[in-house]
């Protein structure tokens, strides 16, 4: 990592305190020369997070932009390391980094103008922090996250998203609690590397699961496990700043995703909703990147390579966002937008063994880009896909068995790579794959319905959010439909029978097909429409491959398997085997609406 022209030295474990009165643990990087610290004032960049500040990613990045003139302050969250409190994910957060960047600016180090970075949990409590608008919050770098709104960040059209899960069985064992007793920590972390026995156990019993023996982290996952997006509880400033974008912060604020990363929807909703109410400097960038720090700064996601000039410097981007938007520096004369639009590549394998997609950066003044066109491609019966109105046809039947689930072979996942890695994949099951039974293509699976277009005549380029809308049906009072769209490429020399790669994908659970509580449950053989997002991304279909579109009813370990009872959420005891049908017909025509650019 490249430093800037001043020495650091840290003043660690500075407690700040919050304005219930418990204290936060923050260590203090300032600029210094020949081993003096300089007295400033500087403006100041601050990070907030649950992983532990002296982690390498936090305190290496601290360093850095203390290297260039500022005093970074990074603080572990509440009931996390080296500050005091019990932890509850989110909920204390936006007061919390309220009074963390008040009190920042109060400090006779500090100029008054304050940025805020961070990353995953560290976007997301940034985002509701925003929402409370700090009087001295100049400038923000959310990154993979803004909002924990539910229904991105737990839960997605009412399936429970599983990496929550395994992300805390990664926390628990740093909580206080743990670090305190050797053998608790030991306990847990054993329960850690038994966590694909537990998926499998799913799902859990309240009193008796490894998080029992902290029972605020165990209150805070049954609620994901428990309750749908559009709970009670997942309401307020910590989960969902949507009702605050009117009064949001002016701070100038940069926000950077990646196609492949499972919270890209919060980072494009906010910045189109900050961009059409602020006149402060919003912008976005997004990449083809998957989950976490490190993916920012790799040209690859998965076994998908997208060439050297995808990959970020984060440290780079952020200091030239904090120079222009706190030290007065000119700002860039580019459009807002950022994107890179993934595809074009030769299709052939690298020399580190990925397939070649390829891709490029461009620059768009708005999201979602204007001059996409939704254009329909609609299911037909035998498994085409194209532009021309379905026919007359009976449905496409599939049984769907809760214990035999499809299993998850990339996407936008987090914090789960040891079960179900992020990215890019040929979706054709291999050793690697949690729940794998066979080393077949999906396609081949019994539940899963492909449907395809012809080899397209031209490139076709699809940015933006494409939906699903689906007519289905059931013979169980609940089930789940998920739909996932492929870029297939044609055989060649080191694909012999093509590549199917995984663009996005999402889920339904039926008994949510309206978005709302209480849940509607479905009537046997009624065929009901479903309207199914898919998280957002930018991708060329080149000429000679095919659009593909799968409908199954699973996607595990990347949501939970609905059991098709009708059992509250997460506390079923019993499965049952549902018998599903695709409809696509004149009067149920299933499509899905693709963002055409031309």
């Amino acid at each position: 990592m490249h430093k800037g022209p001043f020495e650091v030295i840290v003043e660690p474990n500075v407690m700040v305190r919050m304005r219930d009165g418990v204290r936060l643990a923050a260590d203090v990087h300032f600029p210094a020369l020949r081993g003096r610290r300089l007295d400033g004032p500087f403006p100041a960049v601050v990070e907030r997070t649950p992983y532990g500040k002296q982690g390498d990613a936090f305190a290496g990045a601290a360093q850095f932009f203390a290297s260039y003139g500022y005093v970074s302050v990074v603080q572990d969250c509440r009931g996390r390391f080296a500050s005091e409190g019990v932890h509850i994910t989110h909920k204390p957060e936006p007061q919390d980094g309220y009074d963390t960047i008040e009190w920042v600016a109060a400090q006779p180090w500090c100029d008054g103008k304050v940025g805020t970075t961070g990353l995953s949990y560290g976007g997301g409590i940034q985002g509701s922090t925003g929402a409370l608008k700090p009087p001295h919050l100049k400038s923000m770098v959310p990154a993979m996250g803004f909002s924990y709104v539910a229904r991105v960040r737990k839960r997605t059209g009412g399936a429970a998203r599983l990496s929550n899960l395994i992300r805390h069985f990664r926390m628990i064992a740093d909580a206080p609690e743990a670090l305190e007793n050797p053998s608790l920590r030991a306990y847990l972390l054993k329960a850690e590397e038994n966590l694909g026995q537990w998926l499998h156990a799913l799902p859990l019993k309240k009193g008796h699961n490894p998080f029992s023996v902290i029972p605020s982290y165990e209150d805070d996952i049954l609620d994901v496990l428990q309750k749908s997006e559009w709970s009670e509880t997942f309401l307020g400033v910590a989960f969902d700043v949507t009702p605050y974008y009117d009064e949001y912060s002016d701070a100038d604020v940069c926000l950077i995703g990646g196609w492949y990363d499972s919270h890209s929807i919060s980072t494009v909703e906010g910045f189109r909703n900050l961009r059409a109410r602020k006149r402060s400097q919003v912008s976005m960038i997004m990449g083809p990147y998957k989950h976490g720090a490190k993916n920012l700064e790799s040209s690859s996601a998965g076994d998908v390579d997208f060439g050297p000039r995808a990959a970020m410097d984060y440290n780079a981007v952020r200091l030239h966002w904090f120079d222009m938007t706190l030290k007065g520096l000119p700002f860039d004369e580019k459009p807002p937008v950022r994107i890179f639009v993934m595809g074009g590549g030769t299709g052939r394998k690298t020399p580190e063994g990925r397939l070649h997609h390829g891709g490029a950066w461009r620059y768009e003044h708005e999201w979602p880009i204007g001059r996409a066109e939704v254009t329909p491609f609609y299911l037909h019966a035998g498994g085409g896909l194209s532009r021309s109105f379905p026919e007359a046809s009976s449905p496409t039947a599939y049984s769907f068995d809760p214990k035999d689930p499809v299993p998850t072979i990339g996407g936008p996942v987090s914090a789960a790579e040891n079960v179900m890695p992020g990215g890019g994949f040929d979706q054709v099951c291999h050793a690697g794959v949690f729940g794998a039974k066979d080393s077949l293509p999906l396609a081949a699976r019994h539940d899963v319905c492909v449907f395809q277009t012809a080899p397209l005549a031209e490139d076709t380029e699809v940015t933006g959010v494409s939906e699903v809308v689906l007519y289905a049906s059931s013979d169980c009072p609940d089930t789940d439909f998920t739909v996932k769209l492929i870029d297939v490429y044609p055989p060649n020399e080191d694909y012999p029978p093509g590549y199917a790669l995984n663009i996005q994908d999402s889920i339904i659970r039926a008994r949510y097909r309206n978005r709302k509580e209480p849940p509607e449950f479905i009537a046997p053989g009624q065929a009901y429409p479903f309207r199914i997002p898919l998280f957002p991304t930018s991708n060329v279909f080149k000429k000679g491959h095919w659009i593909r579109l799968d409908i199954s009813s699973s996607n595990f370990p990347r949501f939970d398997v609905n059991p098709n009872t009708g059992e509250p959420l997460g506390q079923n005891t019993t499965w049952r085997v549902a018998m599903n049908s695709v409809y696509h017909d004149e009067e149920h025509p299933s499509h899905v609406l693709l963002p055409v650019v031309r």
